[in-house]
């Protein structure tokens, strides 16, 4: 039940982020690639990074829950990784370079990918050596 609440929002932010590069083709008359236009390529870069990371890290998040994971360990995990995405898509949507969103945003995905891996590991280890 905690994963497919987190599923359904990060599906719906990954339709915001899907609209943004729809957007900006149609509006710059690119069909393939970026066009050399800045906006779009961060715009692609946006959603490329955001399929890049967000499958599995909600994959792990439904391995744990499937694991009787505490529910407060998978919303902590769920919320830092949706925080975290809005938060890169915003940061790299305005500026290609640093930003303090984009910097949270990666932090945040690489800590839910890594403490989600080690709790689910963890977790199967002792399952398999009860």
């Amino acid at each position: 039940m905690i994963t497919g609440l987190f599923v359904a929002l990060h599906g719906l932010l990954l339709l915001v982020l899907s609209a943004s590069v729809i957007r900006l083709r149609l509006r710059h008359r690119v069909g393939i690639g970026a066009g050399e236009i800045d906006s779009l390529e961060r715009a692609i870069r946006v959603q490329s990074n955001f399929v890049e990371y967000v499958p599995l890290c909600l994959l792990i998040l439904a391995a744990l829950e499937w694991q009787q994971a505490h529910p407060a360990g998978l919303f902590a995990l769920g919320g830092l990784l949706l925080v975290g995405r809005v938060l890169h898509a915003v940061g790299l949507s305005a500026s290609a370079g640093e930003s303090a969103g984009r910097k949270f945003g990666i932090i945040s995905t690489l800590l839910v990918l890594l403490a989600g891996s080690l709790w689910l590991l963890g977790l199967s280890v002792a399952s398999l050596l009860a």
